[in-house]
């Protein structure tokens, strides 16, 4: 069985409460596997970027890179991260601990085992579980747009925690909109191409030590980029 080895790309904004549990979760739970960790800061305001210094003196395979653009975009921060990754199997997750390190072994394992283009840890929406009643109805929402207006390929689309191998990301970059707080689904959308995806049912936790990031223009990004999807 091939051995994958994965670059773990977690994009972040003033996440400084949250840096170190996170790393700490990930080394825990991902001993057995073979992985690098990217941090990519959108220019953070608060400690971060001195704890990141710590972290990637302290451990070898724990990188960061800072985004000095003025427009924030988490989109624009994953891009980066895979840029700069040494591994052909990228994993991306969120920096707030809503997304729990301990779901690590069981995903590395089955995309091991089954070799998909896409692994998604998807939501369940029947319970409310880590999220606001916003961000709950606006998630449920948009799925219901994309699936009705596109063809169906996930249960979330919206999910911020996946896997998937980056040579797609070369291959499809020039079709990217590559803007905005949804890679996955702007990567998933290519016109007329099935992939092999693969579905794992996760909890969503509850957001620690910071706020959403939600707003009314991050909607309007999204809205804007499932009618390109639809329009071309």
């Amino acid at each position: 069985m091939k051995n994958f080895y994965y670059s773990i790309i977690i994009p972040v904004l003033n996440e400084e409460k949250n840096i170190n549990k996170l790393t700490l979760k990930i080394r825990k739970y991902c001993k057995k596997h073979n992985y690098e960790v990217i941090f990519v800061d959108d220019n953070s305001i608060d400690g971060s970027q001195k704890i990141f210094q710590s972290l990637s003196k302290k451990f070898k395979n724990i990188k960061f890179y800072i985004r000095k653009e003025k427009q924030k975009d988490l989109s624009a921060s994953i891009i980066l991260g895979i840029k700069r990754s040494k591994y052909n199997t990228i994993v991306v997750m969120d920096g707030d601990l809503q997304h729990d390190p301990m779901y690590l072994p069981n995903i590395f394992d089955i995309y091991n085992n089954n070799n998909p283009d896409f692994l998604i840890c998807v939501r369940n929406f029947k319970k409310r579980r880590g999220l606001s009643i916003l961000r709950y109805f606006a998630s449920l929402a948009l799925i219901i747009i994309v699936n009705t207006l596109l063809h169906k390929k996930t249960s979330d689309p919206m999910s911020g925690f996946f896997i998937f191998k980056k040579k797609l990301f070369y291959k499809y970059r020039r079709s990217l909109f590559g803007r905005g707080f949804k890679f996955l689904f702007d990567i998933l959308y290519q016109k007329n191409k099935n992939f092999k995806i693969i579905e794992y049912e996760i909890t969503f936790k509850k957001r620690k030590n910071n706020s959403s990031k939600m707003s009314l223009k991050i909607l309007l990004n999204l809205v804007f980029l499932i009618f390109k999807k639809l329009f071309t």
